[in-house]
């Protein structure tokens, strides 16, 4: 008897328990929340860029020989017309030497076709004197005019030969003024390719011998923007960047020049843009990665939100005798793309119209307050879809 009812008391208690578990109250769901704020939106576009000097200039040789002396080395500050480099120049000399000699031959032989023409105008002079008194038959006055006209073809050809010999004189000049390599520009050099007593050779490509960066005080920065964002760019926008190097500091600088060139690299097509950017503390350097942020639109002093509470979707309930079929609509409007809202605490939808975004925050507008708290997530919904079902007993 005492067995019976121990084993009453138990199924009693057990029943007691299964029944408050299976009806136990709903728990609250805990939910992630922001605010509705007011502040200013800025809309970039990112991109990755070089740093290069505005105008880098680079310096050859147009004839071969031997590097007789350097007189720049890397990060040397170099001026216009400066001598940076000579090359041997003994066979240049030559040239220049066998050439005034050309030329002053060339000189006397106009000399000497000079006095031939004028010695042959007085011999047919004097022929044309004894033909008129009959001393002499015309053949002789033929043939003096024939030997004057031949020695004033000669005395032009020796003019021709004058005018060549000046061309070849200053051939030979120029080439032992190129054996003087001198700056184009005013700047650093920031590229050297040659030691002296090295063989240079121009026969058929101009070799780089210095590359010359014209003013480190104005760099540039070359992006290569993406054809999805290149449409929101144009000249003037403002830009700002940071480098590795100095992780720290943010440069500014503006868009220059977007280059209508396309590239197109595993199957990824961008355009190259030119920021342009001020260096007075010659921090930046040729070469570094810039990590560029282009600001394309600004919008100041408007309502705005986290993107998340915009992505925000509430659970859908389970379907019920009266409100689920309801339930489930409000739920999947957002999803369904009927409109863009926003929640409340309690699970309200508020609809907006949304702006600019700068990837956190979003512009909104609507029937909306500043200080308004909004879901951006849901930890846990109690029964929202997610628990066991229910057991009544």
């Amino acid at each position: 008897m005492k067995k019976l009812i121990l084993l009453l008391l138990l199924f009693s208690g057990t029943g007691w328990g299964l029944y408050h578990y299976f009806n136990r109250p709903e728990a609250a769901p805990q939910l992630l929340t922001t605010t509705v704020t007011r502040g200013d939106i800025v809309q970039t576009v990112t991109a990755t860029g070089k740093i290069q000097a505005v105008n880098t200039v680079e310096v050859g040789t147009q004839v071969s020989g031997t590097i007789r002396e350097l007189y720049a080395d890397y990060n040397s500050t170099v001026t216009k017309g400066q001598v940076i480099a000579t090359i041997e120049s003994t066979l240049f000399e030559a040239e220049r030497d066998r050439a005034l000699a050309d030329l002053a031959a060339a000189r006397a032989s106009v000399v000497e076709a000079q006095a031939n023409v004028d010695d042959a105008e007085r011999t047919l002079k004097r022929r044309r004197n004894l033909f008129e008194k009959d001393f002499i038959a015309a053949a002789d006055v033929d043939d003096a005019e024939r030997a004057l006209a031949t020695t004033r073809a000669r005395l032009a050809s020796a003019r021709a030969s004058v005018a060549q010999a000046e061309a070849a004189l200053r051939r030979a000049e120029a080439n032992l003024g190129y054996t003087r390599i001198v700056s184009p520009v005013n700047g650093v050099v920031v590229g050297k390719n040659i030691s002296a007593g090295q063989t240079v050779a121009a026969s058929y490509q101009t070799p780089t011998l210095f590359t010359i960066a014209e003013d480190l005080t104005q760099m540039q920065v070359e992006a290569d923007v993406d054809e999805a964002d290149i449409g929101y760019l144009k000249e003037g926008l403002k830009v700002s960047f940071t480098v590795d190097a100095y992780p720290d500091d943010l440069f500014r600088g503006y868009v220059h020049q977007i280059r209508l060139e396309p590239s197109s690299s595993e199957n990824v097509v961008t355009y190259r843009t030119i920021i342009r950017v001020d260096n007075p503390e010659m921090k930046l350097k040729p070469g570094m990665t810039a990590n560029v942020e282009i600001e394309v639109a600004t919008a100041k002093n408007v309502l705005k939100v986290a993107a998340a509470a915009l992505r925000f979707v509430p659970p859908v309930p389970q379907p019920s005798a009266q409100g689920g079929g309801q339930g489930r609509k409000q739920g999947g409007a957002a999803a369904n793309g009927q409109g863009t809202r926003i929640w409340t605490t309690d699970l309200r939808p508020i609809p907006v119209t949304t702006g600019l975004s700068d990837g956190s925050y979003v512009e909104i507008s609507g029937n909306v307050d500043e200080g308004l708290e909004v879901v951006t997530a849901v930890l846990s919904s109690g029964s929202g879809g997610t628990s066991s079902p229910r057991m009544r007993l």
